[in-house]
């Protein structure tokens, strides 16, 4: 039952978790504050007590998980669903925007520079952290018909990440390494979200040379430094960044690059530079990465999407 729910909603197993809670403790306050109103007006029990009250918890229901959703981050989602609710009841007006026939879709695409006719391509967002970059990359493609991240993919049960799937009601998919190294490295999960692209932002696994085969050139990757130097495995986060500062390096910056079977050694398409100054610490220095990261990633992509869907027609 808890997987039809997951699919149905699409959200992963703490969505779920914090769903359910919602509507348990919504629909127990909404009982209670029934009661106590029925009570307050010097009601006793009766057919007309009963009437009132199924009318009251109906009135009062939608604000009390409404109001349990925020503190639990699920306030998007409990909006929609009680939207969804209201238009098969009446009370809501269907959504009366022009319908997406091919000539609204040709002036979308003029309004997106990756846009193009047909589907919008599915994105899978692999992190193991906090997920400031996954956060950028959803914020860009919010408006976007052309473009969809469609999953999160984590390998780190306390990863801030998934806290941010959890508030942009994108679905989160929590890996284990050995199915992901010796198994079918989760490529029937990953076509079951109909996954195009595959984006790494500070995901510290190295991708399986399986799946890098299923989406070859369809997998990139930020390291946060210009390599070829400051790479390979280890090397990420503030190790790289003090690595830069004990070498005395006058610059560093970032490096967009495809997914090949060698940590940080595909093919390089986009690097941005940044100075390191003598008083720079780790910490300082990764500021300035970050700012370069957020800057030009999603960007890096938007067109990188474009330029495949093109060449594939």
């Amino acid at each position: 039952m808890f997987e039809r729910l997951q699919k149905k909603w699409k959200v992963n197993g703490l969505q779920l978790a914090l769903i359910i809670s919602t509507f348990a403790i919504g629909g127990s306050l909404t009982g209670y504050a029934g009661r106590k109103l029925l009570n307050f007006l010097g009601m006793e029990k009766s057919a007309l007590w009963v009437i009132l009250y199924i009318i009251l918890i109906t009135i009062l229901w939608p604000a009390a998980v409404l109001l349990v959703s925020i503190p639990f981050g699920q306030f998007r989602f409990f909006i929609k669903y009680l939207k969804k609710i209201g238009r098969r009841m009446g009370l809501v007006k269907k959504d009366d925007r022009t319908p997406m026939t091919d000539d609204r879709l040709e002036t979308l695409a003029a309004g997106h520079p990756s846009s193009v006719i047909g589907h919008p391509s599915r994105i899978a967002v692999f992190a193991s952290g906090a997920g400031s970059n996954a956060q950028k990359i959803i914020d860009h493609f919010k408006e976007n018909p052309a473009v969809n991240i469609a999953l999160i993919v984590c390998n780190n049960p306390a990863a801030g990440v998934l806290s941010i799937g959890s508030k942009e009601n994108i679905p989160s998919l929590l890996i284990e390494k050995e199915k992901f190294f010796r198994g079918d490295a989760y490529f029937k999960e990953l076509k079951e979200y109909k996954i195009d692209f595959i984006v790494l932002a500070g995901f510290l696994w190295k991708i399986p040379v399986s799946l890098i085969k299923e989406y070859a050139g369809k997998i990139i990757n930020i390291h946060p430094a210009l390599l070829p130097k400051y790479g390979g495995k280890g090397m990420y986060g503030n190790k790289v960044h003090e690595a830069v500062i004990a070498a005395g390096d006058k610059e560093s910056g970032i490096t967009v690059h495809y997914v090949d079977e060698i940590y940080d050694h595909g093919k390089i398409i986009l690097q941005e530079k940044c100075t390191v100054l003598s008083t720079d610490t780790p910490e300082a220095l990764a500021k300035k990465i970050h700012a370069l990261e957020h800057q030009h990633y999603p960007v890096l992509i938007e067109q990188w999407i474009k330029q495949k869907r093109e060449e594939h027609g």
